[in-house]
């Protein structure tokens, strides 16, 4: 990792995160301990083997990043639940589900996301503070829980910033692997590890400041929005030669950011109409936040790419289908 960024008072205890959720959707907040005191851990069914559990991937991560940044402060996870599958004991079989009691229902949340803080590294875009900040996700329906239990598992894991602001997650494809497939919590560690050491955070940074270089007018604003709301009936080949990636904010979403245009104090464009592109990328991650767990950290992804296309358009002066 580059080492250009600014560092404050690096501490080595772990420090209480605030309350603002970095999603929002229909997830919950969970401490780690209530998870490993309370959840189930689900099993693949042919041999009753445990799959790689939540807690196991937070406390693989945490200890990772302990010893990339020893001398760092590193903040507890902060995690997220969602779709909660529920169950009860074999004696309370026959009780009706008000009649439960609590020692007698089983529950556990078929997705999971979390962000670990390490607020001494950190820079300022536009009077915005980023803190460094790694995570994941483990979805069990993305799993086939029916195969053997040797089969790969499948976790999305990611290092980026935090817009302290917001608590906006800017991530980029050089720091996300969105699939990663894995038998074992040795395999799992040996690849964050990688993309954690590759990953070169000055120049996801620079890129990120690019954007504040760059606006857009009331007019183009309107224009995009319209553009955004086609592209989704476009056919695949069109689709593909305007933006391979695929534009992944909803409709809904794209209301969202509409709406935020006009009303977000700290986003929204001025007194003109006019909108820079670091404006643009936080309204995209700000409505990004209504998205499910298992879809956040594509489309938080997605939205980069597609603001850096947009930049890349406006600074070579080149047609943008979006934008013309």
């Amino acid at each position: 990792m580059e080492n250009t960024l600014i560092r404050i008072e690096p501490k080595v205890e772990l420090l209480e995160q605030p309350n603002k959720a970095f999603i929002k959707a229909n997830s919950i907040a969970c401490s780690l301990e209530e998870i490993k005191r309370l959840h189930h851990i689900p099993v693949f069914v042919k041999t009753n083997e445990a799959a790689i559990s939540q807690v196991d991937f937070i406390e693989t991560t945490a200890n990772l990043i302990s010893d990339l940044f020893p001398n760092e402060q590193i903040n507890n996870p902060q995690i997220r639940l969602s779709h909660a599958v529920k169950g009860r004991l074999p004696e309370a079989k026959n009780k009706s589900a008000s009649e439960l009691e609590e020692h007698e229902k089983t529950i556990y949340y078929e997705r999971m996301a979390f962000t670990i803080e390490i607020p001494s590294i950190q820079d300022n875009i536009n009077g915005n503070r980023l803190s460094l900040t790694v995570g994941g996700v483990k979805a069990y329906n993305l799993e086939n829980l029916n195969a053997n239990s040797g089969s790969d598992q499948h976790f999305k894991v990611f290092i980026g910033f935090q817009n302290k602001v917001c608590t906006n997650m800017c991530v980029s494809t050089d720091g996300f692997l969105g699939d990663l497939k894995i038998k074992s919590l040795n395999q799992l560690s040996a690849s964050m590890d990688y993309l954690f050491q590759s990953y070169a955070a000055a120049e996801h940074l620079n890129q990120l400041k690019r954007f504040t270089q760059f606006s857009l007018t009331e007019q183009q604003f309107a224009l995009l929005v319209g553009r955004c709301r086609m592209y989704q009936h476009l056919p695949r080949a069109i689709k593909e030669q305007i933006f391979p990636e695929s534009l992944s904010l909803t409709d809904t979403q794209i209301g969202s950011v509409v709406k935020d245009y006009y009303w977000d104090q700290d986003f929204g464009s001025d007194s003109y109409g006019t909108l820079s592109l670091w404006q643009l990328y936080n309204l995209f991650t700000g409505a990004n936040k209504s998205s499910y767990i298992d879809s956040f950290l594509d489309r938080s992804v997605n939205a980069h790419e597609f603001v850096k296309q947009l930049q890349y358009g406006l600074d070579n002066k080149q047609t943008n289908w979006f934008l013309n």
